[in-house]
């Protein structure tokens, strides 16, 4: 676990953040790979007080106030150390992403209400998604032309996240568990077709929360395509029943992608795996 500070000298990465140009220390979670934000430089920002003590009673206040409103949220806080204004390392509560977004909500505060209002608009979408699923692929579409990425290459990812939901689905009918049994057969299936798990695919990427796929290039795109594929027709026909037997159907269907890959290599004469990430690939250019 690394703290973020602002400091000269420093590498880009390991700065705090700034909103609304002030600092908000961060730590990354490489095991949980997950951000945490200081709970206090959050709320100092969001109702305006003059120092940190002031952002800190109002903290305690309204931490007491979600407690008795039964409110979970609070239960999920932690203190981790991060680098304090005299330059030494003290314990700081901190929540991640999804806890801080809950603490905005709580916050009446004029600096808080855009983002209240795009946390609706972002749940209306959701629910309109829901009735009506062509709305988010029309959704990425517009995003990832927002960001630059190549019509050829966006077509592509479309076409990947369409084979995953195939998959997924699959699994769903395997009475696989949602969070930990995907993630541990989705790991199984890359690791086998690329060699590296997808900690360490993202590592070589210089990724953190990024997605990964958005990540790849065309060709390691069709290859991890390939082998999502391959095991969604495999356990169709072979209909597992419980975990392992989902993780030996997962194991056929790599090999499919592994044999593509070291053919395609053989040829080429070129690693397929790319250490680039979607910045280094260049964007509105051909991934492959």
């Amino acid at each position: 676990m690394r703290s973020e500070i602002s400091t000269l000298g420093v590498k880009k990465e390991n700065k705090i953040i700034l909103f609304n140009e002030k600092e908000v220390r961060r730590i990354w979670d490489d095991e949980k790979e997950m951000w945490y934000f200081s709970i206090i430089d959050i709320v100092w920002i969001l109702t305006v007080q003059s120092d940190s003590l002031k952002a800190r009673k109002y903290w305690n206040k309204l931490s007491e106030r979600l407690r008795n409103e039964w409110s979970e949220v609070v239960t999920e806080c932690h203190q981790l150390k991060m680098l304090a204004k005299d330059w030494k390392m003290r314990k700081t509560e901190v929540w991640n992403t999804e806890t801080i977004l809950r603490l905005i909500q709580s916050v009446p505060s004029k600096k808080a209400e855009p983002f209240k209002m795009w946390l609706a608009k972002v749940w209306n979408e959701r629910i309109e998604e829901t009735e009506n699923p062509e709305l988010s692929f029309d959704r990425a579409m517009e995003t990832y032309l927002k960001k630059w990425y190549s019509k050829q290459w966006i077509n592509q990812r479309l076409k990947s996240i369409e084979v995953r939901k195939e998959l997924t689905d699959e699994w769903k009918k395997r009475w696989m568990k949602q969070w930990l049994e995907y993630a541990i057969l989705t790991d199984e299936i890359t690791k086998a077709w690329s060699w590296k798990s997808i900690k360490d695919y993202k590592k070589i990427k210089w990724l953190k929360k990024e997605n990964l796929r958005d990540n790849m290039s065309n060709l390691e795109l069709v290859l991890n395509m390939l082998a999502e594929a391959s095991t969604t027709k495999i356990s169709e026909k072979q209909k597992p029943e419980w975990f392992e037997e989902n993780k030996k159907i997962a194991k056929k269907g790599w090999i499919v992608a592994k044999k593509a890959r070291l053919e395609l290599e053989k040829q080429t004469w070129e690693d397929i795996i790319s250490n680039k990430n979607a910045l280094e690939l260049g964007k509105k250019l051909d991934l492959d």
